[in-house]
């Protein structure tokens, strides 16, 4: 058991250096990374070519990396908005990692790209214990997932610099109580901000890249909890790695499983 919490330790702090090192290429370039995580199903792509194609017809320089196990089909609605948009198939690693997302940057990142969205697997245990280098950590929950996913996922929730909900056309059939999802995301991210969306009748549209200009412009980001340094504290997901983050950007480390990784760093 040693041998495997040594193992994780050893890919986390590669994954950490190479992450620190791609922030601050990035920022050198003028370029902030908004990482969105969440379950398979809950509608990110929908709202995220939504407001893709806001930002185009507003004149600022998107791009958007969108990551999944198999098929293309999620680049193929992102390019609708008319962005540059790229697919990463991960041949069945359930998450990106930052020498992933390095070696798909290179040569195709566009100069002068301001905003970069990416599309992590869907998928919440394993894509929140890797930083992409990114500024703003995005989670984003369906009202159909039901309001307890804070807690069942203390990790991806406790680590987001935003919450948002999508799919709240639903809401009334899926019997969502908004105060007991508010109430969870509090008990994991205290201060967190929570946004109601629907890609569908058009609430909340556009909330997400206003929070991802405000920081490309150097506005405040929300600072978790959890993402503080706390030597020996213990995650929300039983590993005992969940407490140790880095300060320049989104703490990691914290999904306890345990499964194939890719190559070492190049």
């Amino acid at each position: 058991m040693c041998r495997v919490v040594e193992l994780k330790q050893s890919v986390l702090a590669r994954n950490d250096e190479c992450a620190v090192a791609l922030r601050e290429e990035l920022t050198a370039r003028g370029t902030v990374v908004v990482n969105l995580l969440s379950s398979p199903g809950s509608g990110k792509t929908e709202l995220l070519e939504r407001e893709l194609t806001l930002a185009r017809e507003r004149g600022l320089a998107v791009a958007a990396l969108t990551a999944d196990l198999a098929t293309e089909h999620d680049a193929a609605r992102l390019a609708r908005s008319g962005v540059p948009v790229k697919q990463v198939l991960t041949d069945g690693l359930c998450h990106l990692e930052a020498h992933m997302m390095r070696a798909q940057l290179d040569g195709w990142l566009p100069d002068g790209t301001r905003l970069l969205f990416v599309e992590n697997v869907g998928n919440l245990v394993c894509p929140a214990g890797y930083d992409l280098g990114e500024t703003l950590r995005v989670v984003l929950a369906s009202v159909t997932e039901g309001e307890d996913k804070p807690l069942k996922y203390p990790t991806a929730y406790g680590l987001a610099n935003l919450v948002v909900v999508t799919k709240t056309d639903l809401a009334a059939a899926a019997a969502f109580d908004e105060a007991a999802f508010r109430a969870n995301v509090v008990r994991v991210n205290p201060g967190v901000e929570v946004v109601l969306t629907s890609a569908r009748d058009g609430l909340g549209v556009g909330t997400l890249l206003e929070r991802a200009v405000a920081a490309l412009e150097g506005g405040p980001v929300h600072r978790p909890v959890m993402a503080r340094p706390a030597p020996h504290r213990h995650g929300g997901d039983g590993d005992p790695d969940a407490g140790h983050h880095h300060h320049d950007g989104p703490a990691h480390h914290g999904a306890g499983h345990e499964h194939q990784h890719s190559a070492p760093l190049r």
